[in-house]
Order: C-alpha cells, then sequence, then structure tokens
C-alpha cells in the first residue's frame, strides 16, 4: 500500500514542518509509485541480503503479529522486533530484578518498584519466542530479535533460545546509567565486549550491537567492537532523559518520538567509520524523511532503521522512503547502493568538517547583526 500524493503532503507538512516545495522535491510527489528499471537499491547488513536500506527498527509495532504485517506490506526491507529486557528475564527466572529482592533492603524494594510489573511489559520471555515463531511463519523478510540489557550475565542465554525460534539476527542493547562513581570506564566497556564475544561463541545467527555515543573514546570502542566479531553496529540508541516537575519536585519520565534535529551526530560517527571496520554500520535515531536516509548512506550506513516516523505516519510511510531514494539515485544517476555508500565519508572526503576544525569554523562563521 501506498500513501497517496495529498496524504503524504499534508503528513509530512502539518507533522514534520515542512513545506509542500519541500516534500516535492524530497519524494518527488509527482510520480511516487515509479518504478525505474537499473536502480539496484539491494543492501547487505549483518551478513543479510535486504531489497533496500529502510529497515523497521524496534518500536511498539513489532509487538502485534497485524501490525508486523503492516510493516511488511508497508515495504520493510527487515523488521527489529520489541526489546525483551533483562529484567523481564531475570524476574521469570528467579523473581529478581537484577538481583534485586523487594524484600531485602527497603532501599532495593523503591528501585524494584520503579520498574513496570511483569504484566505491563507486551510479551513476557516465553511469549516473545512464541511471537518469533509467528512472526517468522507469517513474513518473507529478515526478522531480528532484541535484547536490552546490562553487559555480560545469564540473561543473555535467551539469545541461543530466540535464535531455535527462527530469529534472523540478533540486535542487543546494553543501556545503563552508571551512577557508581567508583566504576571507572573501562570496567563498563570490557564487559560490553566480553558479552559480545560470548554472544559470538554461541550463537550462529549475526549479532548487531546498538550502542549510545557516551564512551570515552567512541571510535576505539567502536573498532574493539568490530574485533570482537560483532556483525553490526546501529548508531546511536536513544535515551529518554526525565524531566523535572517543578511544582510537585519530582522527576518524572518524558518521552519524544526522534526528529531530523538528531541525524547529525549519526551522521558525523558513520562518516569516520565507514570503511574502517569488518561490522556492518546501520543508522537509528533521527531519519525522518527519504533526504535523511539518502544522507545517512552517503555517510556510509547499510542500512537504515525507522522507528518514529513509522509511529507517527504508519508502517506504510516505509515505500514512500525507499522511493525517495530511487527518485534521488535516478537523479544523481546512482545506479547501486553501493555507488552511494560513503562517498561523503571521512576516508572518502578528508573532510575536516568532522574534525575539530568544523568546530572552531563553525563558531567563527557566527556574526552579530
Amino acid at each position: 500500500m501506498v500513501l497517496g500524493v495529498q496524504h503524504v503532503r499534508h503528513a509530512a507538512c502539518g507533522r514534520l514542518g515542512m513545506t509542500a516545495r519541500a516534500v516535492e522535491e524530497d519524494y518527488d510527489v509527482s510520480d511516487t509509485a515509479s518504478k525505474s528499471d537499473g536502480i539496484d537499491l539491494s543492501t547487505e547488513y549483518m551478513g543479510l541480503h535486504l531489497h533496500h536500506p529502510f529497515i523497521a527498527g524496534a518500536s511498539p509495532l513489532s509487538a502485534h503479529l497485524d501490525s508486523v504485517r503492516q510493516l511488511e506490506d508497508g515495504g520493510a526491507a527487515a523488521i527489529v522486533l520489541h526489546s525483551l529486557f533483562e529484567e523481564q528475564i531475570t524476574e521469570a527466572q528467579s523473581g529478581r530484578i537484577r538481583g534485586m529482592d523487594p524484600l531485602d533492603d527497603p532501599a532495593f524494594a523503591r528501585r524494584v518498584a520503579s520498574y513496570p510489573a511483569a504484566g505491563e511489559y507486551p510479551l513476557s520471555p516465553d511469549q516473545y519466542l512464541e511471537h518469533i515463531r509467528k512472526v517468522k511463519a507469517a513474513t518473507s523478510i529478515p526478522i531480528i530479535a532484541s535484547l536490552n540489557g546490562v553487559a555480560a550475565g545469564a540473561w543473555l542465554k535467551h539469545a541461543r533460545l530466540m535464535q531455535d525460534a527462527g530469529a534472523d539476527g540478533l540486535e542487543v542493547n546494553f543501556y545503563e546509567v552508571v551512577t557508581d562513581l567508583s566504576v571507572p570506564a573501562e570496567t563498563v566497556e570490557s564487559g560490553i565486549i566480553r558479552a559480545v564475544r560470548d554472544l559470538k561463541s554461541a550463537l550462529r545467527m549475526p549479532v548487531a550491537v546498538k550502542l549510545s555515543p557516551f564512551f570515552s573514546a567512541f571510535a576505539n570502542m567502536a573498532s574493539r567492537l568490530s574485533g570482537a566479531r560483532a556483525d553490526a553496529l546501529v548508531i546511536f540508541n536513544r535515551f529518554y532523559q526525565p524531566d523535572i516537575d517543578v511544582d510537585a519536585l519530582t522527576a518524572e519520565p518524558h518521552l519524544e518520538l526522534s526528529t531530523s534535529s538528531e541525524l547529525r551526530l549519526r551522521l558525523r560517527w558513520l562518516a569516520i567509520l565507514h570503511g574502517r571496520l569488518s561490522s556492518s554500520l546501520a543508522i537509528t535515531g533521527g531519519v525522518e524523511t527519504s533526504a535523511d536516509g539518502v544522507k545517512a548512506i552517503l555517510a556510509g550506513a547499510d542500512a537504515v532503521q525507522v522507528a518514529s516516523a513509522l509511529l507517527r505516519n504508519g508502517p506504510a510511510y516505509l515505500q514512500q522512503l525507499s522511493d525517495g531514494l530511487r527518485h534521488w539515485m535516478e537523479r544523481h544517476e546512482m545506479a547501486s547502493i553501493s555507488a552511494c555508500r560513503g562517498r561523503v565519508s571521512l576516508q572518502m572526503t578528508g573532510a575536516s568538517v568532522y574534525e575539530r576544525a568544523n568546530y572552531i569554523r563553525t563558531l567563527h562563521q557566527w556574526k552579530w547583526s
């Protein structure tokens, strides 16, 4: 299903704050459904063959079989299922969340109470495995399972069960806010590297590592993960920072869907890493339009994950993104994704715009009027 021209224009202008002219230039809405011969959108990502680079990233849309079918019908080249959390697995196995028992210290009880109850998650660990089986039976595109937790631990053994259930790959998201002042960066980084090595030793399916930018030396961390045989690096995880209610004097959860304004940090690191690692590179966060996807590929992305844009516009928006990429390639006489990938990376251009010189030059461009 392809969205109608007027609906595309209305959605893009109303929700993204773009002009109708900008939408036409981005999507070439005069012929959004056209398919020109000689343009090859296919790409390889973590050893998986994709018909085009746009993947449905982990989101609530993948938690239900009906919406998974809609994602495939809408044009997803692959689907990353929503995350199964370490806390769910350990609670199901031992009744504890990451070793914390609500019957122990009262402070632990308060911390445990801040997590969702087991019934509030879309699927239990066992239901997640059955969901993989059902999704694989109902679709014909790669299905990538997702685990979210903290470095090494018994929870990672669930990855083998996901593989046995039929997942084509695993995306693992190591996310922790380290508040202990005594924990050095090397301890955090070594734990992640060790977990990836353990996963690669235990699994046949490819493993992608979803990363944050908050490492002391991100390029080195990416290189170490590639050396640990991570099949792909996903740049970057989005963190939902709490806000503060100044009347209630409390910290409150705050959720905002991503927009193109978040793209540049991701483009910068894709451009820096392209061609220097053996791992595939994927972008996630900030891809709102087909032009954003083009930028990601020019910087060096093998795959482009989309989540917030699909939550705003629906699964059929994926077709608009891939059509927009195709039209751009036609206009620029690019016959394949490989001809586009990395054309504006650091390795290909030597552009100092990705390094410190850009920071200094940008500051000096400001003129007070």
